[in-house]
């Protein structure tokens, strides 16, 4: 026989739900602020001839067509695609090899600082940084090239050279927070399966596929989201160290809307390629996260 329960439910103290929006207001103001009205005014901008100077005149899908129809915007989508696959691939395997040789030999907080360092480095500061170190006369990268006997290597003022340049600067300063990610996740294994894979003979390289990799997808998944983000939305290194050059080898994306708007003040055609830019980031990122099925984890 079952005793029904007379005990009353549990309310929420009176003003705890004023006390939250309280709390949750500032968050939403600079959401509503800083993200979604100019998100909404862009969209409504890719649709409008708009150049500061006079009011803005609805053109309809004028900008999209010039899009599609502007070879100068396929080669900058084809320029960050470029960038975005070498500095994805070098990073998440560097990135990986570091967590992994953090966690399998050594627990030292200081060499987990040192692999940091870097990333406390603005990217204007790494971009002149790297600018002077691989200058092709005065730099120490150039030094060291020529001192091994080859000539010297103008990584940033040739084509062939100048993008595998920069995604590697970029490597260089996110490297170490990338590896720290995946170092937590890492942390979140528990010990007893290697400990127990170690009795059953189990080699180092086959712990890593068996055991490592499977239940660190989740994490490492959330990582690739993050980084194929933030990789499209290079800017800053290239502006500072080829400004898009030598002829339009390294013009990504973001640094031809940039020119489109602030150069040519041309805000409404910059804007429909901005939304383009969101289009694009939104699908992958989706396709991502159901592939990789971030969102699941395999530890039981």
């Amino acid at each position: 026989m079952t005793v029904a329960s007379t005990r009353p439910p549990v309310r929420p103290p009176r003003g705890d739900g004023a006390l939250a929006a309280l709390f949750v207001a500032p968050a939403m103001l600079g959401f509503l602020v800083f993200l979604l009205w100019p998100t909404l005014r862009g969209v409504y901008l890719s649709f409008t001839r708009f150049n500061l100077l006079t009011p803005a005149e609805w053109v309809g899908l004028d900008n999209y067509v010039r899009m599609v129809n502007d070879p100068i915007f396929w080669d900058s989508l084809t320029v960050t695609v470029e960038y975005v696959a070498i500095n994805i691939a070098v990073q998440t395997v560097a990135a990986l090899a570091i967590a992994v040789l953090l966690q399998r030999l050594t627990q030292s907080a200081v060499l987990r600082g040192i692999v940091l360092t870097p990333y406390l480095m603005s990217n204007v500061v790494a971009g002149i940084v790297w600018l002077w170190i691989l200058d092709t006369q005065l730099g120490i990268g150039n030094e060291i090239v020529a001192g091994l006997g080859f000539d010297r290597i103008p990584f940033l003022a040739d084509e062939t050279w100048a993008i595998p340049t920069i995604a590697l600067i970029n490597v260089w300063r996110h490297v170490g927070y990338t590896a720290l990610l995946l170092f937590a996740g890492l942390q979140a294994i528990p010990n007893d399966m290697y400990e127990a894979a170690k009795v059953d003979g189990a080699s180092e390289g086959r712990m890593f596929w068996r055991i490592t990799m499977p239940l660190l997808r989740p994490v490492l998944a959330v990582v690739l989201i993050m980084t194929v983000i933030g990789s499209f939305q290079v800017f800053d290194t290239v502006a500072v160290t080829t400004s898009g050059g030598p002829a339009n080898a390294t013009n990504v994306l973001q640094f031809y809307i940039y020119g489109s708007a602030f150069g040519r003040f041309q805000f409404g055609y910059a804007s429909a390629m901005s939304v383009a830019l969101l289009v694009v980031l939104s699908a992958i990122t989706f396709l991502q996260y159901r592939l990789t099925r971030a969102g699941h984890t395999d530890l039981g």
